[in-house]
């Protein structure tokens, strides 16, 4: 293995790494330098990860926790012992990967970089208060305390309701016709209905023409009268049984249908039901808090001008501004206060000075345009990730390794900048940095490479190169040398295809985004760019899909469909429609990089739909019809086909006193998932489990003669996923390999046309290499009569599209508006656009 010794000699140390064999690493041995930067690069799959987040994160935390009592260890994620012989010279490690944003929105922005905390002690030890009020401790400015959350909303902002016209949305209809929609379907509102004409009420009248007092006892009453039950009689029949005293069928008990409503809505496990119940509930912002979500004595209290509740929505630069003087001690108006409350100007100076310290970090990163109270499933990966590194930056630690997964993902070139010099200040407080990366710009800056290939999946998994940059150039199998080192003018552009009509949007309010105009070309690639937080995405993947979907009648699942009904924030109001242009459009694909399921039973195979054909050759074979074993047989989700004792999951938990619990192959099929029967039918040799365990490329070659099987492997490759494994869980995938799999999905379809298919950030976790295949196959689907629109930072794709439409100029409030719209050769001359000179510098190679 090449490896470069000359400039050895600037480094304080080495980490050596020796037989390293996680996932497909090829017992590897490895020197890397410390109190550097050193970037792992290689094709998507190569093992860069295995060999970065597998081996040393995960040997680094395993030797910490050995460290700490085993009831400590319990709280940790722990990651699995690493596959490798020895590590000597690690330091401690930090690990700031790709996540999405947590689940939940009372997460936030302030939250995650703890400067909520700071923000409520300000307010609570040097806040201007009300004459006579006393002390708000600092838990009391949290809307999640019950010492801060408003009483009327519980902190919530809104308060959820239920009215007659919420209930009963058409009164011409009569309680036999189902007048009182609220109640449930089926059974359980005829069961309601029967009781009413056993309580002697008129269920055939319109509800409109019932007496008022008797239509609010059926809404409102808190009773619950238990009466006996005549199903199918008529009202005069019943009348008749009840004076007879006959005996009923059974007895019912009556209940109110807003009691109904909230009951459902607060006690039901059910998210259908919940959901059903929450169609009959209003929402109004809180009339006690109007949506700051605290209570009054909270809000009363005020600190340079502002409640704590406005300051938070206000963009981090403007918080900063606002601050300084008070940090500065330069604050107009203190003087005369400070002489009163000498201790109360200390604490405010002292707080301001480490907020605004703190302000700066993340102000240096451009992240200036999000607020405090901004909720993280909202935020990208690339802004959560820069936000957890604000923290790392602040702290100063050193002496650490820190591992980075692709920081710069979702960075605009201009914000890479920024976080290049973030990084040089951790390397320069004595840390060192091994990143995992893509982006040339960041790779062009590293002090050390370390290559990993030459391909992905099998055919990786050795380190090419580890040395300093220069001395890549002379490794000939690696990837990364064609494209680091490439040769000038390598970017010639090519003609753009002219549009075959325009999709016009007016009128466009969402975020940053005020009233704006916008014309997105049909039938040809477009690329929408602009730095991070421009509002890119508001426009592509937020009011482009609604307003599209809306025309076309799709029904969109919200964002954030984890989390509680009750805590999602009111869904942003979007303003805008589409004026021309729709008849070109007959369907929407939104490619994102959410999930494709959230449990190990979900793997590529069966999102695909390639499992079924493969099932199918498996119960086609003379043994299985001579058992009667059909394709559901071949499925570990059938109590006939998977191993009982795991229940087709592969693997058993074991519990661990005082541990973590484990996860061991299941000791029956030993992680096979199925039972031995069916192991026992083979196609061509291999066995269903051994079949789910080859990789795409094997796979490819395996299923030659099945054309329906390999046209699926062969888009799955074609997209750059050709080291996967088929049955391989959805919980393993990234984001980006999520979303190549949905796309490899839709690229199997067969192709009719006017579909819009709408990516962003496609490029996410993809190495050069694997973007030209990438681009090939969306030049496809636009060559095919379709439009694709993607949000993008990679110049690469940038270049290659037919039209670029550059938002910003800046971000936040200084964004939201298109600043030049045009061929990519055009968008590059442009004097206004943050893009144009890093497309321009592209273009000439």
């Amino acid at each position: 293995m090449p490896t470069s010794s000359p400039s050895s000699q600037n480094f304080t140390g080495f980490v050596h790494v020796r037989g390293a064999r996680e996932h497909n690493l090829k017992d590897i041995d490895v020197d890397i330098p410390r109190d550097a930067l050193v970037v792992f690069t290689g094709v998507s799959g190569s093992g860069k990860s295995s060999l970065a987040f597998g081996t040393l994160y995960a040997e680094a935390q395993r030797r910490y926790l050995e460290s700490v009592s085993p009831y400590a260890r319990r709280l940790f994620h722990q990651m699995s012992v690493p596959a490798v012989d020895r590590i000597d010279g690690l330091p401690p490690a930090v690990a700031l990967q790709q996540q999405r944003g947590t689940p939940t929105t009372r997460s936030s922005v302030g939250s995650v970089t703890t400067l909520s905390n700071l923000l409520r002690m300000l307010y609570s030890r040097a806040g201007h208060y009300p004459a006579g009020q006393g002390i708000v401790y600092a838990e009391g400015f949290s809307p999640n305390t019950p010492e801060g959350a408003c009483p009327t909303c519980h902190g919530l902002g809104r308060i959820y309701d239920v009215t007659e016209q919420s209930m009963v949305p058409n009164p011409t209809l009569t309680i036999r016709e189902r007048a009182i929609a609220a109640w449930p379907p089926a059974w359980g509102g005829q069961n309601q209905r029967d009781i009413l004409v056993t309580l002697g009420f008129d269920v055939d009248t319109p509800w409109q023409e019932l007496p008022q007092k008797d239509r609010d006892w059926i809404l409102y009453t808190d009773e619950q009268p238990v009466v006996p039950v005549y199903p199918g009689y008529s009202p005069a029949e019943t009348q008749r049984a009840l004076k007879r005293k006959e005996p009923p069928n059974y007895m019912g008990t009556f209940t109110g249908v807003k009691r109904y409503v909230l009951h459902t809505f607060g006690t039901t496990q059910s998210p259908l039901m919940k959901k059903r119940a929450l169609q009959y509930m209003l929402s109004t912002e809180c009339p006690l808090c109007h949506g700051k979500r605290l209570r009054p004595e909270s809000l009363a209290v005020t600190f340079a001008g502002l409640d704590i509740a406005d300051m938070s929505r206000l963009p981090l630069k403007r918080v900063a501004q606002l601050l300084r003087p008070f940090a500065e001690g330069t604050a107009p108006g203190r003087k005369h206060h400070d002489a009163a409350h000498p201790e109360q100007a200390v604490v405010a100076q002292r707080i301001a000075a480490d907020l605004c310290a703190r302000l700066a970090v993340l102000l240096d990163l451009g992240l200036g345009y999000l607020s405090l109270e901004r909720s993280t499933p909202t935020l990208s990966p690339g802004e959560l990730q820069r936000l957890r590194l604000a923290t790392q930056l602040y702290s100063n630690l050193f002496g650490v390794v820190y591992v980075l997964d692709e920081p710069s993902a979702g960075l605009h070139p201009s914000d890479t900048e920024a976080l290049l010099k973030a990084l040089a200040s951790l390397k320069k407080a004595g840390n060192s940095l091994f990143v995992v990366e893509h982006n040339l710009d960041v790779v062009r800056q590293a002090d050390w490479l370390v290559d990993v290939g030459p391909a992905a999946g099998e055919q990786g998994g050795e380190v090419l190169y580890s040395g300093p940059p220069a001395g890549l150039a002379n490794i000939d199998n690696s990837q990364t040398r064609h494209y680091l080192f490439a040769e000038p003018g390598h970017a010639t552009p090519r003609q753009p295809r002219a549009p075959r009509g325009w999709l016009r949007l007016q009128g466009v309010t969402r975020n940053n985004l005020a009233a704006l105009d916008v014309d997105f070309p049909l039938g040809v690639f477009t690329t929408v760019t602009g730095v991070s937080g421009s509002g890119k995405s508001s426009l592509v993947s937020q009011v482009l899909v609604e307003l599209v979907a809306e025309h076309l009648g799709h029904e969109l699942v919200p964002e954030d469909e984890e989390t509680d009904p009750l805590e999602r924030t009111a869904a942003p109001e979007t303003g805008g429609r589409i004026v021309s242009g729709m008849e070109h459009i007959k369907r929407l694909v939104r490619v994102d990089q959410k999930p494709i399921g959230r449990t190990p039973r979900s793997n590529m195979a069966t999102y695909t739909g390639l499992f079924d054909h493969v099932r199918k050759l498996f119960a086609a074979t003379p043994a299985a019809r001579k058992r009667r074993y059909d394709a559901g047989r071949f499925s570990f989700n059938v109590a006939k086909g998977r191993c009982e004792h795991c229940q087709g999951e592969g693997f058993v938990m074991v519990e661990l006193l005082f541990l973590p619990s484990v996860y061991a192959p299941c000791p029956t099929c030993h992680g096979a998932r199925y039972n031995a029967k069916t192991l026992e039918i083979t196609y061509r040799d291999k066995n269903i489990a051994e079949v789910l365990a080859l990789t795409v490329d094997d796979a490819w070659a395996f299923f030659d003669e099945e054309p329906a099987v390999q046209r699926a492997l062969t888009v799955l490759r074609e997209v750059g996923l050709g080291y996967l494994r088929l049955g391989q869980p959805a919980t393993e995938l990234s984001g980006g390999e999520a979303q190549r799999i949905k796309l490899a999905t839709e690229l199997q379809k067969a192709q009719r046309g006017n579909s819009l298919y709408i990516l962003d950030e496609p490029t996410t976790g993809l190495h050069p290499a694997d973007v030209e295949k990438l681009l090939t196959q969306l030049d496809g689907l636009v060559e095919a009569g379709n439009t694709v629109v993607v949000v993008e930072h990679d110049m690469r794709v940038v270049a290659s599209s037919d039209w670029v439409l550059d938002i910003g100029p800046g971000a936040g409030d200084e964004g939201g508006k298109v600043v030049v719209a045009g061929a990519p050769t055009e968008v590059a001359r442009s004097k206004n656009s943050k893009t144009a000179p890093h497309l321009a510098r592209f273009l000439a190679g």
